[in-house]
């Protein structure tokens, strides 16, 4: 059941490809105006619960409902984005032309475009041709095209994947900023560090969420000093868990 504060509620997500099950029943619920951390290594299924919660994910199994609509309805349109790997932008375009374009395919208001360009930094860029953009900056541009039409909700898939420390810093305080607006900003990475930067963390191991925490409750509760010592101690604790599960099986 979904209270004013969620964002999206998960009941029992199933998904499987061909013999595989990727899950076997996840329950979440993501509470409104939060940066959400979907963090763990890749292929532990973070793309794959991405595309479940915008509705574009094939599902075996279980609900999910984004603002208490199921995922992938009509009335979600406007207020959910999805920001896939990579950029999505025309490199031959500048960053005005392809915002402008977008904004007509979307339907969102013209005068997005100027506001979306200012909000990701962009603003002394505008007409500048995206394949001159450093990769920062094509990141950004990427991240306003999720911006148009102020969804209420953007699930951005590993956006600083391949940027310097510096920059992955730059982008996660437009998170931040954006977040602070009332947005619910749901971004993964595999990068742990990342971690200190959400408000919220979901870490993930092979299909499973290992631990629904805070910044703060993660390293209390493994005693780390840091993201990546402290999701290190999970999985560890994971596979113990794992371990002692086969060894009551066998058992049986």
């Amino acid at each position: 059941m979904m209270n004013n504060g969620d964002a999206v509620v998960i009941d029992g997500l199933r998904v499987q490809r061909g013999r595989h099950v990727v899950f076997d029943g996840i329950d979440l619920r993501i509470p409104r105006g939060q940066v959400i951390g979907l963090l763990g290594p890749s292929g532990c299924g973070k793309t794959t619960l991405m595309r479940s919660i915008v509705g574009v994910q094939r599902t075996d199994g279980g609900t999910v409902e984004v603002f208490g609509e199921p995922a992938g309805a009509p009335a979600l349109r406007r207020r959910v984005s999805y920001g896939t790997q990579g950029s999505a932008v025309y490199d031959d375009l500048t960053v005005r032309e392809n915002l402008r374009y977008f904004a007509s395919v979307l339907g969102a208001p013209r005068g997005d475009v100027d506001r979306v360009i200012a909000e990701v930094g962009l603003t002394t860029h505008a007409n500048q041709s995206v394949d001159a953009l450093s990769g920062g900056q094509l990141n950004r541009v990427s991240l306003a095209v999720a911006l148009l039409g102020s969804p209420e909700l953007v699930v951005l898939d590993e956006p600083t994947v391949g940027l310097d420390p510096v920059l992955r810093a730059e982008l996660w305080a437009l998170f931040r900023r954006i977040a602070d607006g009332g947005t619910t900003m749901l971004v993964s990475s595999h990068v742990m560090d990342e971690a200190l930067r959400c408000d919220r963390l979901l870490l993930m191991r092979d299909g499973r969420i290992i631990a629904d925490t805070t910044p703060q409750r993660l390293l209390d509760d493994t005693g780390q000093t840091d993201a990546e010592s402290a999701f290190l101690t999970l999985i560890q604790r994971d596979v113990g868990h794992d371990t002692r599960r086969s060894r009551r099986g066998e058992e049986r």
